[in-house]
């Protein structure tokens, strides 16, 4: 059953009580990389593994995404400042437990590529929040995973 969340602001993305961060280089520059980010909302199942169907809502103010598994989200994004930052926060899922989830994707140039920096920021109630402390390994395989795959897909 979908669930409406807390709304949260990009500051919430460094208060949260649960924030796993991510980082990885690659050879893609920044600009590229926010594109597919912001822009290309629907290639996210091209390159993000768990991603199935993405697909932009409100004129590009929202995403609405589903996960394999079967878990959905709808989103509102709070910061597309290019070609730096990437966030939004969900407003509504069917996540169990979840009370506020926000994400950011930060990039950084280095060298020619760039650095992605993902944080995944949430708060829940106690089972949910343990949960994810417990699938932090889950998530940087799946961040790792996917920034290669979208890497490989903007240098071709």
């Amino acid at each position: 059953m979908a669930h409406r969340l807390r709304p949260v602001g990009p500051g919430f993305v460094r208060a949260a009580p649960v924030r796993p961060v991510f980082a990885r280089e690659i050879s893609a520059a920044p600009e590229p990389v926010f594109r597919a980010l912001a822009e290309d909302v629907t290639g996210w199942s091209e390159w993000f593994g768990a991603v199935t169907p993405a697909r932009p809502l409100d004129g590009g103010a929202g995403r609405e995404i589903r996960l394999r598994g079967g878990t959905r989200f709808r989103e509102t994004i709070l910061a597309a400042e290019e070609p730096q930052v990437y966030a939004y926060r969900v407003d509504v899922t069917n996540a169990p437990g979840a009370r506020a989830l926000a994400e950011e994707w930060r990039l950084e140039p280095a060298g020619t590529g760039t650095r992605v920096r993902w944080t995944f920021a949430a708060d829940g109630t106690a089972p949910f929040r343990l949960a994810l402390r417990a699938a932090r390994p889950g998530l940087g395989r799946a961040f790792r995973s996917a920034v290669t795959s979208l890497d490989r897909r903007l240098t071709r």
